[in-house]
């Protein structure tokens, strides 16, 4: 940065990206705000300006600003590595810390997250940062989107997977290649990250799910009355979900009584 392009950038005013401070006592106060602009859009600490803006200077002797990045260092979580450096102004010595946009805005300082609010430093809300914690590791907290861990492609039914493709493309939901192989087709279905299997795929195509998920069964069951203590039939469900589902629905139909009503010549068949 150019000392005249500085000068007119330290004329101006306190922002979101800027940010005065007097003097090297107030170093947790800039390590907070180095916090809260990697938790925004990044920014500028002075250190030697006092609050109306004007150059008043620090003193830097041997180690100042090795030990001013130790601490922001030790004091953050991530590790904020600012750039760090030293500008003459008006013949006075200036302290500039330079922080980076973090990527997930989660930087703690002393245990606690901030942001930036227009000229302030402030506490981010429990609730803001449980979302941000969230939206990074969404992937990993929605089960279907999970690695399953152990599964290949050989625990992958293609048959399954071809039905699957038939049925959407009959249904005008899927456009894919013909003859496409089975890895293509899970990549396509983005079912399969970088070579590995995630549980919808399993859950869906998989030869034995219940292999990798024991709890996945239907236990159906037909009961006499409407006490629920007397079963007549039961029944334990077991395959891909879509078996599941014909699975459950054979059993309901199969238990469902009907009726035969004569109209005239014509019969009709109704459940009861």
């Amino acid at each position: 940065m150019k000392t005249k392009g500085l000068s007119k950038l330290i004329g101006t005013s306190e922002s979101t990206t800027v940010e005065w401070k007097q003097s090297l006592s107030e170093t947790d106060e800039i390590i907070e705000t180095a916090a809260g602009f990697a938790n925004t859009e990044g920014g500028r600490i002075f250190i030697g300006i006092v609050p109306d803006g004007k150059v008043l200077g620090v003193q830097i002797g041997k180690g100042t600003i090795e030990k001013l990045v130790n601490h922001i260092a030790q004091n953050t979580d991530p590790k904020l590595h600012p750039r760090v450096f030293v500008k003459k102004i008006e013949g006075k010595e200036l302290i500039i810390v330079e922080v980076k946009e973090s990527h997930d805005h989660l930087v703690l300082a002393f245990g606690r997250p901030y942001k930036r609010v227009g000229r302030s430093t402030v506490k981010m809300s429990k609730d803001e940062y449980e979302r941000l914690i969230f939206e990074k590791h969404k992937d990993k907290l929605h089960f279907d989107a999970m690695i399953c861990h152990g599964a290949t492609l050989k625990d992958i039914d293609p048959t399954n997977v071809l039905w699957f493709l038939e049925k959407a493309k009959e249904d005008g939901r899927l456009s894919i290649p013909e003859k496409v192989s089975t890895k293509d087709a899970l990549e396509y279905l983005k079912v399969l990250n970088e070579g590995k299997l995630n549980n919808t795929a399993v859950l869906l195509f998989g030869k034995d799910p219940q292999k990798f998920f024991v709890q996945s069964k239907i236990r159906a069951g037909r009961i006499k009355g409407t006490e629920g203590h007397d079963f007549l039939d039961t029944k334990v469900l077991e395959g891909t979900i879509t078996e599941l589902r014909d699975g459950a629905m054979g059993f309901i139909a199969e238990h469902i009584k009907k009726t035969v009503r004569r109209f005239g010549w014509n019969f009709c068949q109704t459940g009861e």
